[in-house]
């Protein structure tokens, strides 16, 4: 991009709609990844990538300066996405309202070299997790937001959220076995052939 971001936002700033499909066209790959980590499936992902566009060009005006724009953007994408949630009453597991089954997960196939998942691959897993492990995993573990702010953004207590997480690691754990074993089986099958 030959012109600076601070070009391109001044312009917006002034309703300029060639600098707003510039802004559009720089982020929209990486807010998409924002909103499918979040969405429960490409269409929510596609809403939420609109309406978090139309956000930022009323809200514009609001950036400071301080931090970086495409931080900003994010916050935006992240509120949007966990707002959807609130608005439809997604409820939150507390720590002991779900049993966990350790001995349905295998450890040593982790220590296998063979698991091999592209960042695709990697991020149908986390959007297949179930809603409130979702949440709490990627705030946590993507966003690096501590237990207490994820528990003041979700309106949960922190050892909700840190339930939440231990049940979306084991949950992906899981997966992740699955599918190694499912490409595991596959090869054998190929090489039989």
């Amino acid at each position: 991009m030959s012109e600076s971001i601070q070009d391109i936002i001044n312009k917006c700033l002034k309703g300029d709609r060639a600098s707003q499909e510039k802004l559009y066209r720089e982020y929209a790959g990486k807010m998409w990844v924002v909103c499918r980590r979040y969405a429960r499936d490409t269409e929510q992902a596609k809403d939420i990538l609109q309406e978090g566009f139309v956000v930022i060009f009323e809200k514009i005006h609001q950036f400071k300066g301080k931090g970086s724009f495409e931080g900003w953007m994010r916050r935006i994408f992240i509120n949007l996405a966990l707002a959807e949630y609130r608005k439809k009453k997604l409820f939150f597991f507390d720590s002991n309202e779900l049993p966990l089954q350790h001995d349905e997960l295998d450890d040593e196939v982790f220590e296998d070299d063979d698991i091999q998942l592209t960042g695709a691959e990697l991020l149908e897993l986390i959007a297949s997790l179930p809603t409130q492990y979702r949440m709490v995993f990627n705030l946590y573990a993507i966003e690096e937001m501590s237990h207490k702010e994820i528990a003041n953004m979700l309106g949960i207590s922190e050892g909700t959220s840190k339930s939440n997480l231990f049940r979306a690691r084991e949950w992906l754990r899981k997966k992740i076995a699955e599918k190694s074993q499912f490409k595991y089986r596959s090869k054998e099958r190929t090489l039989k052939m």
